[in-house]
């Protein structure tokens, strides 16, 4: 779907991975750049935030760095909704700063029914189901059975959290 928009392929992340540039399907354009924030901000109409939350992450997504982005960005967040100051986005789209703002988390979760971003009409919020795709719930259910059967077998689990 991303396609369609004819990404510039940009990418950054708090884990640089090691070079190894390819093009994609016969594109002589580079499958990935790295970037700072800042310059991804800078040079992004769209951003869609899929890090998890941390001590780096939280409020990643504030005034300070909406502000890089373009007048009439647009943010979608399906990351951890403490990665963004959601009062800073909502002043953000007030101002007419963000195009619009899609949220398939927030924080707190849920928002209650009258939240300004709720009813902000450039606000998609969604009730968390960004992995409600059937595959998605079908591979969460066997890994969950996988895991299962192992530990009822004393073997290690597939996806064993370890503290």
């Amino acid at each position: 779907m991303v396609s369609a928009f004819g990404p510039a392929r940009i990418l950054y992340s708090t884990s640089r991975s090691p070079a190894g540039h390819t093009a994609v399907d016969g594109d002589s354009r580079p499958a990935r750049v790295h970037v700072s924030l800042e310059d991804l901000l800078r040079h992004s109409d769209a951003v869609v935030l899929t890090c998890s939350l941390s001590d780096k992450t939280r409020h990643l997504i504030r005034a300070e760095t909406l502000g890089l982005m373009p007048r009439g960005a647009m943010l979608i967040n399906t990351a951890r909704g403490g990665c963004v100051k959601q009062d800073d986005v909502l002043e953000a789209l007030n101002s007419g700063h963000l195009a619009g703002v899609g949220l398939d988390v927030t924080d707190p979760e849920p928002l209650a029914p009258d939240h300004p971003l709720v009813l902000h009409p450039r606000c998609l919020v969604l009730p968390h189901v960004g992995s409600a795709t059937v595959a998605a719930r079908e591979a969460m259910a066997r890994l969950a059975i996988d895991n299962a059967i192992a530990g009822l077998l004393g073997l290690d689990m597939p996806a064993e959290l370890k503290f």
